[in-house]
């Protein structure tokens, strides 16, 4: 056994070389025909001792056939298996597709090339989406800002292939709270929001052109989150910073970039089209009475409550959300979210997503998609202590 001191210096030196990786999440794709990058893939093999290797390029050839030739399946199983060796053609199943390097989780994977691993890939879609629409929201790129309920519709976008380029942006890292809510591993606590989103992409498609700003949205790379490399087709406002998110709306107003938004409270949905309407208040013209430059000097809860009731509204907040306002700072310490409300969430705005970066909905408001509204006892009452703190709630506007 080694010693303590022994012990003590190996799990440092082990630590520290995890940490390593504690901001990378691109993966390493190679093209084995190509004889440069099939000499770094030889390399990789060599010097990785604890490379996870995972070979399914039949199979994935097998379904690819499949979506190709759908009627092919009625055929006898040596027509399907000749189908296969004849799409090989003269490549070895080693040279078939790409080989892609996940250098944070030392895994290694075979997989179709791009182009058949798009058709494999969103099969399941048609004819939700069709071919057409498909190919359309490929060229597409989404913003989303903030990484709670941004996670969630991040990683459903990506499913989809709903879009061409996304850009994640949040200054934060993973928190032990934030699992109560965000679906990762506690192996990510300390993880930048932005890289964890990251390399669960690229996981699921490693195709996909994910831009992360990990320092979130400031002053100073708002405009870059907005234009650069292309201006953004649809921007999707997720975060906690009240001043950014005006600030955000007044800048993509001004570009004609549509903004959506989504409320784990109540199902609530904001949809703003300044693309189709350049004359549109921001927020409904909800914060229009509000000076928000000021908001970032105001230190206390009771002075943001104004600006923060503007954007929420008061009324229809949920009685919960109602009764936890008057808490913060005293026995919770931010606003709750549940991961039910958050996954729910994450759903509704990739659908809408869709819809609107195919003008399949050109229409701007707040809308709430509220369960306990839709579902519910035809007698509703809240508990004792729920129904006390609602009638003390009074918000300073």
């Amino acid at each position: 056994m080694p010693s303590k001191t022994g012990y003590a210096q190996q799990l440092s030196m082990l630590i520290d070389q995890t940490s390593e990786q504690k901001n990378t999440y691109k993966p390493l794709i190679f093209n084995l025909v190509d004889p440069t990058q099939k000499s770094a893939f030889e390399e990789l093999i060599q010097n990785k001792n604890n490379l996870q290797v995972y070979d399914h390029i039949y199979s994935q050839v097998e379904e690819l056939i499949k979506c190709l030739q759908p009627t092919i399946v009625f055929l006898p199983p040596t027509e399907l298996s000749k189908a296969i060796e004849n799409h090989f053609g003269d490549k070895t199943r080693d040279e078939y597709g790409v080989w892609v390097y996940y250098p944070w989780a030392e895994k290694l994977v075979h997989m179709l090339a791009e182009d058949e691993f798009a058709i494999v890939r969103t099969n399941r879609n048609k004819h939700k989406i069709t071919a057409k629409e498909q190919a359309l929201l490929s060229t597409k790129k989404i913003g989303v800002m903030g990484l709670s309920v941004g996670q969630s519709v991040s990683l459903t976008l990506a499913m989809e292939r709903g879009f061409g380029e996304l850009r994640i942006a949040d200054f934060d890292e993973l928190d032990l709270s934030n699992i109560n809510r965000i679906r990762t591993g506690v192996f990510n606590l300390k993880i930048k929001k932005t890289v964890i989103v990251a390399r669960e992409i690229a996981e699921i498609d490693p195709f996909l052109h994910v831009v992360c700003f990990e320092d979130g949205i400031t002053d100073e790379n708002l405009d870059k989150f907005l234009e650069e490399n292309g201006k953004l087709d649809l921007l999707i406002d997720e975060c906690d910073s009240f001043d950014i998110k005006i600030n955000a709306r007044n800048k993509a107003k001004a570009l004609g970039i549509p903004v959506l938004m989504e409320g784990s409270d109540r199902g609530t949905i904001d949809i703003e089209r300044f693309d189709l309407e350049p004359q549109r208040p921001v927020l409904h013209g909800m914060v229009e009475h509000l000076d928000m430059s000021k908001y970032k000097s105001l230190t206390t809860m009771d002075e943001r409550i104004p600006y923060i009731t503007a954007v929420t509204g008061v009324d229809t907040l949920s009685p919960r959300m109602k009764a936890s306002a008057i808490e913060i700072m005293s026995t919770i310490s931010t606003w709750p979210q549940l991961a039910s409300a958050v996954t729910y969430g994450g759903g509704i705005t990739a659908d809408l997503a869709r819809k609107i970066l195919l003008n399949n909905l050109k229409i701007s408001g707040r809308f709430f998609i509220d369960m306990d509204e839709l579902i519910h006892h035809l007698y509703k009452k809240h508990p004792k202590q729920l129904r006390h703190k609602l009638r003390c709630y009074r918000p300073k506007i």
